[in-house]
């Protein structure tokens, strides 16, 4: 049950208490887990040739909020035994959730840093903010040099995600400049014939049973807390009639990303797993608004990722493997978090027990946990088209990275580009090591594209310096 499906409780007329939703279970579970030391946000960067008018983008904003109301809500006061944790729902917001930081040096990077480690209060309505950021020359963008503007949206992943928020800045965008901001058609995926069909794991799939490799620890920083890096890539191309997808070419690179790295760091070779978000959510006005994505694990032989030197032969068939296997996922019918997520947020017990078991648990399976989480927007299906401040031309997200996985890539596609945002723990990694998995990650993408016979070969695993 996604987030808008459970019913509120209805409190209509003069004093009387706002109405309430009950936590979903990712909601829930998120809940349990906090930690100061790496919050839970995520974060979204909308890159504009102009600069929105203050006073029309707070009212354009403010409308797009109560025509979602959804989002408009906080955390609910109980006592420590009730059942549930409840969202208290809001006719309007509690705080200031637009803002313009004065102009300073290396602002989006400071943004950037806000973005990660500040998380907007579960306590305030609604839980995101929306910091306009004039870019410095020292930030070294193409925003900086046309003295553009971007949109920073940092929000309390465990009240929302990146897509359920970016639909409620596409209706602002289309309420600020007065133009259709109507989501375009998903790209068609080819055909692969009866195996996509199938309702289960292709037969090949790895086992799940066996606790999946980590990230290899690189130099950490002393600072707690999250790393993030951005970088804008060339969309890869994808040979004429392939049956994957530029997910399915996402997701190879990112599972030869880490091995590579592994094998710089001496790690012994393991399976992976990489957790992909799948979002079955229309993109249209009537989209569900809170944390609306389920998760599935996409799995990765040891022996799968072992090669030195990627031909086009060898990765045009992990390619086919990894889409068989995506397919397959996909289409399986899973609750968000897992069934056993389900069992464990029944309201059967005091939130307060539940939430000491669910941390419990957490720890005692954090080996099994998936080795990384790609996360693929896709290209954004909106124009965000925002008048007089000119359309996006660049969209970032970033999502939470917290051990034990610590490193996340998120991607998405705008304006022909494809923008990677790799983001870390700092206990794990270190900017400089950010910079390394950059140069890996975009190595294998090109691998990627050429997977014709005829086509030069991709570099052997030497890969960037």
């Amino acid at each position: 049950m996604t987030a808008l499906e459970h019913p509120a409780r209805r409190a209509d007329g003069p004093g009387r208490p706002p109405a309430r939703v009950p936590f979903p279970v990712v909601d829930e579970v998120s809940r349990h887990c906090l930690q100061e030391e790496e919050p839970e946000t995520v974060h979204i960067e909308v890159h504009l040739p102009g600069t929105p008018d203050p006073d029309r983008l707070r009212a354009a904003f403010g409308e797009a909020l109560r025509r979602h109301p959804r989002i408009l809500m906080r955390e609910a006061r109980g006592p420590w035994y009730r059942r549930r944790y409840e969202w208290e729902l809001t006719a309007d917001p509690d705080v200031e959730v637009v803002t313009f930081p004065p102009a300073e040096p290396d602002a989006l990077k400071r943004a950037r840093e806000r973005a990660l480690a500040d998380a907007p209060p579960l306590t305030s309505s609604p839980p995101i903010r929306l910091e306009v950021v004039t870019p410095s020359p020292t930030d070294g963008t193409p925003a900086a040099a046309s003295r553009g503007s971007v949109l920073f949206l940092t929000i309390n992943h465990t009240a929302l995600d990146g897509p359920a928020c970016l639909r409620v800045l596409a209706t602002a965008a289309e309420l600020y400049g007065g133009r259709d901001n109507s989501p375009a058609a998903p790209p068609s995926r080819t055909p692969a014939g009866p195996q996509a069909a199938q309702e289960q794991p292709p037969p090949d799939a790895p086992s799940g049973w066996s606790p999946p490799a980590r990230v290899a620890k690189g130099s950490p920083e002393p600072s707690p807390g999250n790393g993030m890096l951005v970088a804008e890539l060339p969309v890869p191309r994808r040979p004429k009639g392939s049956p994957f997808t530029v997910n399915d070419q996402l997701m190879v690179a990112t599972a030869l990303m880490i091995a590579h790295w592994n094998r710089e760091h001496g790690a012994r070779p393991r399976p992976f797993r990489i957790t992909m978000p799948v979002d079955d959510r229309p993109r249209d006005a009537t989209m569900p608004i809170g944390n609306g994505t389920r998760l599935v694990e996409v799995p990765f032989g040891a022996d799968e990722l072992a090669s030195r030197e990627w031909t086009p032969e060898a990765t045009r068939d992990l390619l086919r493997r990894t889409s068989e296997r995506t397919r397959a996922l996909k289409a399986l019918p899973r609750p968000q978090l897992g069934r056993g997520a389900t069992l464990l947020t029944a309201p059967v017990l005091p939130v307060t027990l539940r939430a000491a078991a669910t941390r419990g648990l957490r720890r005692a399976a954090g080996p099994w946990t998936s080795t990384t989480l790609l996360s693929n927007i896709g290209r954004v299906p909106y124009t965000l088209d925002f008048g007089d401040a000119g359309r996006a031309h660049a969209v970032w997200f970033s999502a939470p990275a917290r051990l034990p996985r610590g490193l996340t890539v998120t991607t998405a596609s705008t304006a022909g580009r494809l923008h990677l945002a790799l983001r870390w723990s700092r206990t794990l990694l270190s900017h400089g090591d950010g910079a390394h998995l950059r140069d890996l990650f975009e190595h294998y993408l090109h691998a990627t594209e050429h997977t014709e016979s005829g086509e030069p070969s991709a570099k052997k695993e030497e890969g960037p310096k």
